[in-house]
């Protein structure tokens, strides 16, 4: 009788589908890797976790662990926390003014946090990362992303932070400049605020700032021009508006993000007045620049029922490739690396398998939801949160709930047929 160890193709399914039942308790089992020469063997596919882009990282903080564990909910064969760095007793500091859109930190805001630490750590003297937070903050994890030291205010003289004021705003930057005097000072160089803010402080400081920077050292920094076609080199200046995936963000270490206390500038006189945020159609909006996309593939039948959906939600539609050849969308509409590449913050795809160019063309987007029947297909494995149901029953519930949350009248029951089964992942 032969001793070879033969491979199980149903416990393979098993692993591959995370909507088994059985998996949970299969990726959890250290099982031995044996070849067939009776070799042992690293399985690659076992070792490490996946982050919420979906991509696949080594758990470098524990080898031998066994399974994937989606980011923010550590699997068992993952450390629970991450190693604490501490700068005791910094002599300088490298600050970031994070954009925080919706109150949370951004891919973007990681990104520049990530930076900052890169140049933290190449002073010879310890230095800390300063992030500072102003207005409605929810964000609860700055440790996390990089933040040694936070700076958090959400009003300034009973004046909210929110909106657009950069006159209360540069008057909490200038105090952080007098009290702590930042090295670099950094921005995110985006529509949610940073550039503005940055550029008008570059102004006060009287410093010509380095706009869509993507490459920094402390000595040059490589900046982005003639529309995205050209590399400006320059002497790295003291305020640094930064582009997306200027620095990976910080993953493998955890971050004291120590409070620290400003004294608070005296009484500003404001003369900018925001009227608010001006209503715009999101079907006028290009999708590389919208936030909240609602993309239909070839599982979409009601097309009426799709362009409802996206009018009361607010959504700028897009499509798939194959959507688009059908004729059911304009060619501008097709997202993925043949069409558009997008970065939302929510993204839900409705009937789209994942084909692997789509996959590419939504790997910037924060949030990404899936409505399929096919649990295994590949747009189910890549997004946050998965509805196994017919995207047609879904969308009339969720004009149903729309309806009743516009009228103020409870809703009827759902819309889907009896005895349907959902499934919610």
């Amino acid at each position: 009788m032969s001793l070879r160890i033969r491979r199980n193709p149903r416990l393979e399914r098993i692993r591959r589908n995370r909507l088994h039942p059985e998996h949970e308790a299969l990726v959890a089992a250290t099982v031995s890797a044996i070849g067939p020469t009776g070799l042992r063997r690293i399985n690659p596919h076992q070792t490490g976790f996946v982050m919420v882009q979906g991509r696949k990282r080594l758990n470098r903080l524990n080898p031998g662990g066994v399974g994937f564990a989606t980011a923010g909910q550590p699997g068992r064969g993952q450390a629970k926390e991450k190693p604490l760095h501490r700068v005791a007793d910094p002599v300088g500091y490298v600050a970031a003014v994070l954009d925080l859109p919706g109150g949370r930190l951004s891919s973007h805001d990681r990104d520049v946090l990530g930076l900052a630490q890169q140049l933290a750590q190449v002073k010879d003297e310890p230095h800390a990362v300063l992030a500072i937070a102003l207005g409605d903050v929810r964000e609860t994890d700055f440790g996390g992303a990089g933040a040694d030291r936070v700076i958090q205010l959400s009003q300034l003289h009973n004046e909210a932070l929110t909106g657009y004021c950069p006159e209360l705003k540069l008057a909490i930057l200038n105090a952080t400049e007098q009290h702590y005097q930042p090295a670099f000072w950094l921005f995110p160089d985006s529509i949610d605020g940073g550039a503005d803010l940055g550029s008008r402080w570059a102004v006060q400081l009287g410093d010509r700032a380095a706009v869509q920077a993507w490459h920094v050292s402390t000595e040059n920094t490589v900046c982005r021009g003639g529309s995205q076609l050209t590399d400006w080199h320059r002497p790295t200046p003291r305020v640094l508006l930064l582009a997306p995936e200027c620095a990976a963000p910080v993953e493998e270490l955890r971050h004291e993000a120590l409070p620290l206390e400003l004294a608070l500038p005296g009484p500003v006189s404001v003369t900018i007045e925001d009227l608010g945020p001006v209503s715009v159609d999101p079907s006028q909006i290009a999708l590389s620049e919208a936030e909240f996309i609602l993309a239909a593939g070839n599982g979409v039948r009601n097309w009426d029922q799709f362009h409802q959906v996206a009018t009361v939600l607010g959504a700028t539609e897009g499509a798939s490739r194959v959507a688009v050849d059908d004729g059911y969308m304009p060619r501008h509409r097709q997202v993925g690396a043949s069409g558009t590449w997008v970065s939302a913050r929510v993204y839900l795809a409705a009937g789209i398998s994942g084909a692997i160019q789509h996959l590419q063309g939504i790997g910037q987007c924060e949030t990404v939801i899936a409505i399929n029947l096919d649990a295994g297909c590949d747009m189910v494995r890549r997004a946050d949160l998965t509805v196994i149901a017919d995207s047609e029953a879904v969308f009339a519930e969720l004009l149903n709930l729309m309806t009743a949350r516009q009228t103020g009248i409870a809703p009827q029951g759902g819309t889907a047929h009896e005895g349907e089964a959902r499934h919610v992942a």
